[in-house]
């Protein structure tokens, strides 16, 4: 009886070890080293330079760049918006750094680019599907983008300037 017992529960600490890596490793944010490529970005432009993904790889100087999903109806896109714009302007992150307004109002966008003093470029995806190309399911999303163009990491949630570093400084070394 206390054999079953003991069989019984190494069975059931196996079977969680099992559970938990499968489900850590579904849901993590990392994609790996040679990564899909990122999606064209959307044309309309509402602020700075009309970007692309081959404009804005160009002004990385062959560094990764940040591709930065949000919406001026999103709470933690405005928590997250003035540490953007403070690491766009960053040694770091000049010239490195986009942003996508996602399923906005362009008149919200651009009151939002406005008062954040947003000084990077920004495009709007008013229809979504841009956002659903990179396959976006929360904001902000922040993808890091490789500079062959490929995602190298998708980032969730209010990001700050450390850790849009870190992001950075990392795919350089995948």
């Amino acid at each position: 009886m206390r054999r079953q017992v003991r069989n019984g529960a190494l069975a059931v600490g196996v079977l969680a070890v099992v559970v938990v890596g499968l489900v850590l490793g579904l849901s993590s944010s990392k994609t790996p080293a040679g990564g899909r490529v990122a999606p064209a970005l959307p044309h309309e432009s509402l602020a700075g330079r009309p970007v692309t993904i081959a404009s804005l790889l160009a002004s990385a100087h062959g560094r990764p760049a940040a591709v930065v999903f949000w919406a001026s109806w999103c709470g933690p896109c405005e928590h997250e918006a003035p540490a953007i714009e403070r690491f766009a302007r960053s040694a770091a992150g000049r010239g490195r750094v986009a942003g996508v307004d996602w399923s906005d109002a362009r008149s919200g966008a651009v009151s939002f680019i406005e008062h954040y003093r947003w000084t990077f470029p920004n495009a709007r995806d008013a229809e979504g599907t841009v956002g659903n190309a990179y396959r976006i399911t929360s904001l902000p999303t922040t993808f890091v983008i490789e500079p062959d163009g490929r995602i190298a990491d998708e980032l969730h949630g209010p990001q700050d300037e450390a850790s849009l570093a870190r992001a950075l400084a990392r795919a350089r070394k995948t």
